[in-house]
């Protein structure tokens, strides 16, 4: 059975000024699959994240040509087309950054606050999403006597793994990962990559990495960013 497509990039260019970072890329990835951009420093592989959440439209002074759209709740939907609710599609399409960044409180409470802020008040369901998210993330075990601690308190594995689930909470169809290991030491690199493939049959991961021995440990599917262009891309690695 062909794996369905859930994200198809068309000649998307991205602009900083009159600076095109982004040259008319066109890619698309797999449903329940883990994709790795890589390619060399300041390429624009982390741009290209930002432009699947359209995080980069926090930033000033950028625009985007071109289309993305995303199978999310059954539908294509063009991300960049009129109307489109920004917070509805970050919470479908979640991420996660190169370094740890738990909010500055209990670790309950950092999970419990991205339900609070989409609408979701009943505290039983915030319990058993908090448990299964850490219990996906292989949190439970080590935090389950700890979730009043302040979430700074854990170790730099422990820190990302509870971004993950962060991310996680709120049922996101689509992962975006910016180089998620790159801070850590050896053993929580390869938590994480466990991690990581485990996921991936809740949602699709697109991941940004440097380490092209990881890449090839994790990744279903490999692009490769050049000078802002897409210059090669690797199935099945």
């Amino acid at each position: 059975m062909m794996q369905e497509k859930i994200i198809e990039i068309e000649k998307l260019s991205f602009y900083y000024g009159e600076s095109r970072v982004l040259k008319q890329i066109s890619a698309s990835f797999l449903r329940n699959s883990i994709a790795a951009v890589i390619g060399a420093s300041g390429s624009g592989k982390s741009t290209l994240l930002t432009t699947i959440n359209r995080l980069c439209d926090e930033i000033a002074g950028t625009r985007v040509t071109g289309r993305v759209q995303i199978m999310l709740d059954r539908q294509k939907i063009d991300i960049y087309q009129p109307g489109i609710s920004l917070s509805w599609l970050r919470r479908k399409v979640g991420m996660v950054f190169q370094i740890p960044n738990p909010l500055p409180m209990s670790i309950y409470k950092n999970l419990t606050l991205p339900l609070k802020m989409a609408g979701i008040k009943n505290r039983g369901l915030q319990h058993d999403r908090v448990e299964r998210v850490l219990k996906d993330t292989f949190l439970w075990a080590e935090v389950k006597d700890r979730l009043r601690e302040d979430a700074r308190t854990l170790s730099g594995g422990q820190q990302q793994r509870l971004c993950i689930a962060r991310a996680l909470i709120l049922e996101p169809e689509v992962l975006l990962l910016d180089e998620p290991t790159s801070s850590l030491d050896e053993s929580a690199v390869a938590e994480i990559e466990n991690l990581l493939l485990s996921l991936k049959e809740s949602c699709t991961l697109l991941m940004v990495s440097h380490d092209l021995a990881q890449v090839e440990r994790v990744a279903d599917t490999v692009v490769e960013i050049a000078d802002g262009a897409l210059v090669g891309s690797e199935c099945g690695i």
